[in-house]
């Protein structure tokens, strides 16, 4: 062999060696608009980190959820990269499913939001990092609203919002008077319904673990939905969940709308939207008490406790939520599509607040919620629109099942609490959280 010939093979053996030295990352997320702009983007982070490589496996909210839950709980290592809730993080950080975060002065954890920072964090420690968050808004046709003398403050109450649903409401003309969640499901219906029940000062375990259901709170909270949706809803209410309200709304067939302040992006936008110019933003609606009348919700990277590639994952989960790649968003798509909920330093960028006309609304939202503190009774659980335990859930959805009989007219206001409670106190029971 020459010289020359024995070079080229030790180059070609080195390549190969390189190549075969890069470790793949195998990342399960979610299938919104964020996450699939990370998936476009991700080439930047491959050049910057050669020995790296990203698979990704996207999924719908759904399927991601089933499918990272099986794979944690039996340490199946499918994935080394887990895209989970807000609801998640803490149960399984006790469980010791998840590692700590591990990030340097350049992450600057404390840029985070508080609000999600804590509801992300066990023992003060970091178990996930955010890449989005949401509070929730009340949205609104400000120009109907104000020809109808009926102008909304910034902090409204439920009967304020009744009125004007019911002035609004022209079905004949194919606009209706409100729009909300009456899809079943915890994250769905129960979403919404759980803050109406909190500012009406109900909870949904007291501090003994028992079901509060069938309470007065509960009745009040249900008893207005219940009109709300009948009266001055869209037909079929019992249908519609996030995606088909924001289509209504963007074509201006919703007078007010109660949702994620994600919506506010879209709705504002108009390439998105046929009334952006028309649109009022205001905080959640508001009855006995401000406690827990808005949600507080984020999308977070996680890493497996059991992972194996815990140095190469934690660096992509730094990189995915750092500043620098809200920066890379806003130079390939413009500032009005970062994501948004995470960083106080996205709020406070000139740039961002021009593009963003729902900016300020959206982190007032997240910073009035406290998911340690939002029911007006004490409560054992931390959560807005979710009780952090492993049984809510199954809890969660059986009473939205119920919620939704009961807009069908499947259902009396009473039937459905008392099959809510005894649902409830079965699961709960079972669970061994009392005898």
């Amino acid at each position: 062999m020459s010289p020359r010939t024995a070079l080229l093979v030790l180059a070609l053996t080195g390549l190969a060696a390189g190549a075969q030295a890069a470790t793949e990352l195998v990342i399960a997320t979610v299938d919104n608009a964020h996450m699939l702009e990370m998936q476009k983007l991700s080439p930047a982070f491959e050049r910057s980190h050669p020995d790296i490589r990203l698979k990704w496996v996207t999924l719908p909210e759904g399927a991601l959820r089933e499918q990272v839950s099986a794979d944690i709980a039996r340490k199946g290592g499918r994935f080394d990269v887990m895209t989970i809730g807000m609801f998640e993080t803490p149960i399984w950080a006790r469980k010791g499913w998840l590692q700590p975060i591990a990030t340097d002065a350049a992450y600057d954890v404390d840029d985070l939001l508080p609000a999600v920072r804590g509801g992300l964090s066990v023992g003060g420690k970091l178990y996930a990092a955010p890449f989005y968050g949401e509070g929730s808004l009340l949205m609104y046709r400000k120009d109907l609203a104000e020809q109808a003398g009926l102008p909304l403050p910034d902090r409204p109450t439920w009967d304020q919002v009744k009125a004007l649903a019911a002035r609004l409401h022209d079905p004949q003309r194919g606009r209706y008077g409100i729009c909300l969640r009456g899809k079943p499901g915890w994250g769905e219906n129960m979403a919404l319904l759980s803050t109406l029940v909190n500012t009406h000062g109900g909870q949904w375990f007291d501090m003994g673990w028992r079901p509060q259901i069938d309470s007065r709170p509960w009745r009040e909270a249900i008893g207005l939905y219940a009109d709300l949706m009948k009266r001055y809803g869209p037909p079929q209410p019992w249908t519609l969940g996030y995606n088909q309200l924001l289509a209504l709304f963007s074509a201006g067939r919703c007078g007010v709308w109660v949702d994620a302040s994600i919506a506010a992006s879209a709705i504002t936008d108009p390439q998105r939207s046929r009334v952006a110019a028309q649109v009022g933003l205001a905080m959640a609606p508001t009855a006995v008490t401000p406690k827990g009348a808005g949600w507080l919700w984020s999308w977070n990277l996680a890493v497996p406790a059991g992972s194996t590639k815990v140095a190469q994952a934690m660096r992509f989960v730094t990189w995915a939520t750092s500043k620098d790649y809200v920066q890379l968003v806003a130079r390939h798509r413009g500032w009005a599509h970062v994501p948004t909920g995470t960083r106080r330093s996205t709020y406070a960028n000139p740039e961002f607040k021009r593009a963003a006309r729902f900016a300020t609304a959206e982190l007032a939202a997240i910073e009035l919620a406290n998911p340690q503190d939002a029911t007006l009774p004490r409560s054992p659980y931390v959560g807005v629109q979710f009780a952090s335990i492993a049984e809510f859930p199954a809890v969660g959805n059986e009473v939205g099942r119920q919620m939704g009989l009961l807009l069908a007219d499947q259902l009396t206001l009473t039937e459905a609490l008392k099959a809510s409670q005894v649902a409830a106190e079965r699961e709960m029971s079972r669970a061994g959280y009392y005898r």
